[in-house]
């Protein structure tokens, strides 16, 4: 008998690498799902919500650079949004399938009917809908191709009926091409960006995602430019380390060096990066940006010149241009500023806090010393996020995955299964909120499944942390931030692996290392200090007005405990104003 086209699917598939489909099964998808078992190089992963799905997916994508989730007709689609939004924004590679209603009944508003088109169209670079066998290979070698060549999301829509049918041989390759172009400024352009910088008595290099593989080419850059290097979070774990010329990140995760760096530079180098936070750019500098998408180029700041290239491919041809700076003064400068920020930083860490009332930093700082040199962290947004930023280092091996520019909540865990299916042979940390783990806590049931050795580290400080610092900051006082939540090391020990609760300070490294130690899901539940903040690197009189405003109201309110024990856990952030 010949193939039907769910099988044909799974051919194209297991060409292009995947290894893993994340779904519920259901409806339109039951002939997939029975290609995938009869074929037995896929691997049918079942979540209890396609929202972790494609979160897990969108991770094993990062990682690994192509990977497949999907939904059933309707509700199934819906459920998927959010974390395909995550892989769209974040430009990984993500097939995702959404199966539909059978074709004749489309348009007649039939039970659990979508329109895909509508639907996934602004989080995709390819959404098309199969409706003939014909059509089912050249969709199919097109959407992979589409992923992979412009690392987004590519939906295809399957009716269930056109699962079933017969498949047919197009007129298309049947494989898939993994460029990789060399893209570079051309002549021109960069003589005019080495005539920049060779000109300038003070450089600073801003460094995003588009420069992770590209550590040496900068190192060697800020080596002859005798310049500081900032970064974002999502390149942190490419740029950091063993590099004698980093001086953090900027942004509202960021710390004073880099901040200040930017600020006192005659030209800003940016590299890679997108950067979103225009108050942190400033505006009476000359501003360079190289990006590998040329779309992307003066969208953020007011940008002197830009050029599209991969930043690896570029400094390669940029630095022999350059001529070698002598004076050192004002790299020393900010690297001497940034010696200062860890040094201040480390007050944190002593800092352990009280019973119920553990300090995140310290946590943090915990996590990081004890870890495998080579684990692969999620982080949850928020005040995770922060404390993932500051006190979490890389060692050349490490990756750090979060929702760094959707900007979810919930994603920390959901990622954790992804990274933890496609690396085995790694340590597995989630870094997640109480807020964030709650929103898709059954799918604690989907780790105790498949097994997997993730260590979750929830930050439970009882509250929407960062929703509570922004109303703060804002001159409101916090109303409706506080959870009730339940005991998730309970929760854990009901999904039928080891929930551990942490309530002293004491407790934190001992509960850590036998985490680690476990071969199998272990969640540690540390009590956090609920008012712990977490200070930008450039403190606005607005900020300090609005928090002075805020805890006046508290104050007035009866809620003078909850005043003084922000002041209390906050004392230390006096030397940064």
């Amino acid at each position: 008998m010949g193939k039907i086209i769910a099988e044909q699917l799974v051919d194209y598939l297991v060409e292009a690498g995947v290894k893993r489909i994340y779904a519920v099964t259901g409806d339109s998808l039951n002939y997939l799902n029975d290609a995938v078992r009869k074929d037995g190089r896929l691997k049918w992963i079942h979540v209890r919500h396609e929202e972790v799905g494609a979160y897990a997916a969108a991770a094993e994508a990062e990682l690994d650079g192509i990977a497949c989730c999907a939904g059933s007709c309707g509700p199934g689609h819906v459920h998927l949004i959010n974390g395909v939004y995550d892989a769209h924004r974040s430009h990984v590679p993500l097939i995702v399938i959404a199966s539909t209603v059978n074709t004749i009944e489309m348009g007649m508003d039939y039970f659990q009917e979508t329109n895909t088109y509508k639907l996934f169209d602004d989080c995709s670079c390819y959404n098309q809908l199969i409706t003939t066998a014909e059509q089912a290979p050249r969709v199919i070698q097109t959407a992979i191709q589409h992923a992979i060549s412009q690392k987004d999301v590519a939906v295809i829509g399957l009716p269930g009926d056109v699962s079933e049918m017969d498949a047919k041989t197009g007129n298309n390759a049947e494989k898939f091409f993994f460029t990789n172009p060399i893209v570079r400024p051309n002549n021109k352009e960069l003589a005019e960006i080495a005539q920049l910088l060779n000109d300038s008595d003070s450089t600073t290099i801003f460094c995003g995602i588009g420069a992770k593989d590209a550590r040496q080419e900068v190192i060697a850059l800020a080596e002859t430019l005798q310049a500081p290097v900032g970064y974002s979070f999502r390149a942190k774990m490419g740029i950091q380390y063993n590099n004698p010329y980093e001086i953090g990140m900027t942004g509202l995760l960021g710390q004073p060096a880099a901040y200040h760096s930017m600020h006192d530079s005659d030209v800003i180098l940016l590299l890679g990066t997108d950067f979103p936070y225009d108050k942190f750019i400033p505006a009476d500098c000359t501003i360079i940006q190289i990006d590998i998408n040329a779309h992307r180029l003066g969208r953020r700041g007011k940008i002197d010149f830009a050029a599209c290239g991969d930043i690896k491919d570029t400094l390669t041809a940029l630095i022999p241009l350059l001529n070698k700076k002598e004076s050192d003064k004002f790299l020393q400068k900010h690297l001497e500023m940034h010696e200062k920020t860890k040094s201040h930083m480390q007050s944190f860490i002593e800092d352990q806090g009280e019973e119920n009332a553990i300090q995140p930093e310290f946590v943090a700082h915990t996590l990081d010393k004890l870890v495998a040199r080579n684990a692969i962290f999620t982080v949850d947004t928020g005040m995770s996020c922060v404390w993932g930023a500051r006190f979490i280092t890389d060692t050349g091996q490490r990756e750090l995955l979060g929702s760094f520019n959707h900007g979810s909540m919930a994603n920390a865990m959901p990622m954790a299964i992804g990274a933890a299916l496609a690396h085995p042979e790694r340590q597995i940390i989630a870094m997640c909120g109480d807020g964030g783990l709650s929103m898709l806590l059954g799918d604690l049931a989907t780790i105790k499944q498949y097994n997997l050795p993730i260590k979750i580290i929830v930050f439970n400080n009882r509250s929407l942390g960062m929703v509570k610092l922004e109303m703060e900051v804002a001159g409101l006082p916090d109303n409706e931030t506080d959870m009730i939540n339940p005991d998730f090391a309970m929760v854990a020990a009901a999904m039928g692996f080891r929930g551990v609760n942490v309530h002293k300070p004491n407790e934190v490294e001992p509960a850590i290392l036998d985490a680690l130690n476990h071969p199998d899901p272990v969640l540690v539940n540390i009590f956090t200090n609920p008012n712990a903040l977490a200070m930008p690197p450039k403190v606005e009189w607005e900020q300090v007005k609005g928090m002075t405003q805020s805890m006046t109201k508290l104050m007035l309110g009866g809620k003078m405990d909850e005043v003084w024990e922000t002041i209390k856990s906050n004392y230390k952030h006096i030397k940064e104003l």
